[in-house]
């Protein structure tokens, strides 16, 4: 089977998510094409990559490179205008990703009337937010999960102990470094917070950052005493490395989760949480008081925190609940299940 990817975004290719940091929905689409293709299918991806290059059975193509006459099965990434890539695809789905946005207007509605595609989200709270005015097929597909974090490496919790954040400055990252020196840090005085975040190590290094980030670089600098350090994030390898060597994943959580990636992926490497409940698919991440805490104020939060950081036997206990539960979803086991969108 012929199956062509579309997106429009920017310069990513299959060896991207294991060395430099993507999105979610970016990293799904740069994992998904190799065990495509390894499946028997044709694949193609036509993006911003510079040159063409092969990586393990599937292609990718630069933009303006020929496009096929026709495929059996056409995959525009979260723009409606890239349906209109391959005249004869006998197939059409639009791959959703976090903001719904690119489904309205008159031109992308007339795309969708146009083409009648399945559209596809990565989660039932994903789905629920469109309303669906033309009845389109829609479906599900949960993104798998990169070797990295499903392998049988020995969690090493390295003394300091260390807790790990990747949350977005706009997405309670203030709150979180806040409580941190506040409640956290008292409690464990040795404790460090790594913080992967792009904007605010921009910002610490002295370049200009939104105006809505500078008061979290300000604070971060005037707390250099608090053990709070500040990394770039990394790809799937380096970020694996730094959930196995940490104690806790602290994550405030956005209203506007579609899927929790980087909770899904701590977890299956075997680092608990401390999270808030901000949107219910967080709740399909976790199992609470097992595999996470879910504090649903900010002396729960603390609390939970406090306790894995300090203490090595119920860290231990949950570290374990976290891999006996991780669902082993590889994207071998995706793209299986992702071949029933050509049918």
């Amino acid at each position: 089977m012929r199956f062509v990817f579309a997106d429009d975004s920017f310069a990513f290719d299959g060896y991207s998510p294991s060395s430099q940091p993507l999105g979610g929905p970016e990293k799904a689409l740069a994992c998904l094409a190799s065990p495509l293709a390894q499946r028997g299918h044709e694949v193609t991806v036509f993006n911003r990559t510079t040159y063409g290059l092969q990586i393990e059975g599937a292609r990718w193509e630069p933009m303006d490179a020929e496009k096929p006459a026709d495929t059996d099965v056409l995959v525009a990434f979260r723009t409606p205008a890239l349906l209109d890539l391959v005249a004869g695809a006998r197939k059409r789905v639009l791959w959703c990703t976090g903001d719904l946005a690119p489904l309205s207007g008159a031109d992308n509605e007339a795309a969708l009337v146009r083409h009648r595609p399945t559209l596809l989200f990565f989660s039932e709270a994903h789905r629920q937010r469109w309303a669906n005015p033309l009845g389109l097929e829609t479906r599900v597909f949960a993104p798998g999960l990169a070797s990295n974090y499903l392998g049988d490496d020995a969690m090493r919790a390295y003394d300091p102990p260390r807790a790990v954040t990747t949350a977005h400055p706009q997405g309670g990252l203030g709150w979180l470094l806040t409580l941190w020196i506040d409640r956290i840090r008292p409690a464990v005085p040795t404790a460090e917070l790594h913080v992967y975040s792009a904007l605010l190590n921009r910002g610490i290094l002295g370049s200009e950052v939104p105006a809505t980030v500078r008061p979290l670089v300000e604070l971060v600098q005037a707390a250099r005493d608090r053990g709070i350090v500040v990394m770039r994030p990394q790809g799937d390898s380096g970020m694996a490395d730094s959930y196995r060597s940490a104690r806790a994943f602290l994550y405030p959580g956005m209203p506007n989760e579609i899927f929790g990636f980087t909770l899904a992926e701590s977890q299956a490497a075997g680092l608990p949480a401390v999270i808030r409940p901000a949107a219910p698919v967080l709740f399909e991440r976790v199992a609470d008081g097992q595999t996470a805490h879910i504090a649903t104020n900010d002396a729960q939060f603390a609390r939970g925190a406090v306790q894995l950081l300090s203490d090595r036997e119920a860290f231990d206990r949950m570290s374990a609940a976290c891999r006996a539960a991780r669902s082993g979803r590889s994207w071998q086991i995706a793209a299986a299940e992702f071949e029933e969108l050509a049918h």
